[in-house]
């Protein structure tokens, strides 16, 4: 199983990054994909999930609006269009699968990892 997380850079205040998480070895239709981020001294939280089923999506509060994440089932990969980037959203990225647990994703311990990709906003 391998998740590649890819996308990350240095970027302005106020500018955009389109982070990938490219699944492989696993069932991509079973299974919710959740982009977490954790910065150091710091837990990993959760950014964004989408469900498997459904493609419906949740998002932290602090991203709502300006992060969206989608998906290609043809490429088994999902995105995170990250726009209006603040200091705040500094960190290393991680995309994660997980078995469904119900009608909805959530941001619970993953199955699988992938290595993150450093995003840092920096003037």
């Amino acid at each position: 199983v391998q998740l590649q997380a890819s996308g990350g850079g240095l970027v302005q205040p106020g500018g955009s990054l389109k982070l990938s998480c490219s699944v492989s070895g696993i069932n991509f239709d079973a299974y919710d994909i959740a982009w977490f981020r954790q910065v150091p001294g710091k837990e990993r939280e959760g950014v964004s999930c989408i469900h498997s089923r459904d493609g419906s999506t949740d998002y932290d509060g602090s991203v709502k609006g300006r992060f969206t994440i989608s998906r290609d089932k043809a490429k088994n990969t999902v995105y995170l269009q990250m726009n209006n980037l603040k200091p705040e959203d500094t960190g290393v990225y991680y995309c994660g699968a997980d078995h469904p647990w119900g009608s909805r994703c959530y941001f619970y311990d993953m199955d699988y990892w992938g290595k993150g990709t450093q995003v840092t906003v920096s003037s």
